[in-house]
C-alpha cells in the first residue's frame, strides 16, 4: 500500500480530490488530499501566500503526519510547489507524479509558461493579489480539450467552490539545488496527448529537459484538465499503477 499526498491546481482545494481519494483508501492506501495556503477552506488566512510559503506549508504536513515513501502527486499549477518539495526533502518521496502538468526548471515559473496575453489578462484581473477563476471561454480559447468530461452541473460546481488563486505562487520563481532530479517520476497526460508531449521532449523544449530518462514513466488519461471531475476512478487506478511501480 501507498501513501498519497494530492496538492489540487489553481482554485481548487483538498475537496477536489474526494472521487480519487475514495477508491484509493477503499484500496488500502493511506491518502492525504491537500488546500495550499489562502485557497479554499483557507482563503480567509492572512499573509503572503507565494510559492515557498506553499512549499513550507507541504514540508510541515510531511513532518506534522511523519509521512515518508510520500507519492506526490501535482496537478496542474501544483507542479511548482511539489517540485520544491520534493527538491527540498526528496528523503521522503517515492514518486514525484504531474498531473496534467510539468516540471518547472530551477528559476522557472508557472506564468513563464502562459502566453503574454493570458498573463495580462490574469494581472489585471487579480483583486488584491488573488486571481480569480477566469471565464470558461478564456479556459477554452487556450486549449479546446481543457473542459472535455465536464458537463453544465460539473461546470457550476467547480465555479461555485472554487476560491482566487494566490498570484504570487504562480509568479514567484521556483529555486532548485537538482535533488529532485534523481527521484522517481510519472507523468499523466490528459488535455495535451502524450504524443504531443514526447514530440516536444525530443525537441528539445528546455520545460521537458530530462523526462526522457530511466526514472520517468508515463501515461496518457484522455480527457480534460481537470481528471479528478472527469474520470475520478480512472484518475485514483492510474496513480495507483504509479505508485506500484519500482523506482530505478
Amino acid at each position: 500500500m501507498s501513501t498519497f499526498v494530492l496538492v489540487p491546481g489553481f482554485w481548487l482545494g483538498a475537496w477536489a480530490w474526494d472521487g480519487v481519494a475514495a477508491p484509493l483508501r477503499a484500496a488500502g492506501h493511506a491518502v492525504y488530499p491537500v488546500s495550499l495556503p489562502g485557497c479554499a477552506e483557507r482563503a480567509g488566512e492572512v499573509g503572503e501566500f507565494g510559492l515557498e510559503a506553499q512549499i513550507a506549508d507541504l514540508a510541515e504536513l510531511l513532518v506534522r503526519e511523519d509521512l515518508w515513501d510520500v507519492v506526490l502527486v501535482g496537478h496542474s499549477g501544483a507542479c511548482a510547489p511539489v517540485g520544491g518539495l520534493a527538491d527540498r526533502m526528496p528523503e521522503r518521496v517515492r514518486r514525484l507524479v504531474y498531473l496534467d502538468a510539468g516540471p518547472i526548471p530551477d528559476g522557472g515559473s508557472i506564468a513563464d509558461m502562459w502566453p503574454p496575453g493570458f498573463r495580462a489578462r490574469a494581472e489585471a484581473s487579480a483583486v488584491d493579489g488573488r486571481l480569480p477563476l477566469p471565464p470558461w471561454e478564456e479556459v477554452l480559447a487556450s486549449n479546446g480539450a481543457m473542459l472535455d468530461g465536464l458537463d453544465e452541473a460539473a461546470l457550476a460546481a467547480f465555479r461555485e467552490r472554487a476560491t482566487p488563486q494566490p498570484l504570487a505562487a504562480a509568479e514567484d520563481a521556483l529555486r532548485l539545488t537538482g535533488a529532485r532530479d534523481a527521484l522517481a517520476h510519472g507523468l499523466v497526460c490528459c488535455a495535451i496527448p502524450l504524443e504531443q508531449v514526447r514530440a516536444m521532449i525530443a525537441s528539445g523544449h528546455p520545460w521537458f529537459a530530462g523526462m526522457d530518462g530511466p526514472n520517468w514513466e508515463m501515461r496518457e488519461l484522455p480527457t480534460g484538465h481537470w481528471p479528478m471531475f472527469s474520470r475520478p476512478a480512472d484518475t485514483a487506478a492510474v496513480l495507483a499503477e504509479l505508485a506500484a511501480l519500482s523506482p530505478e
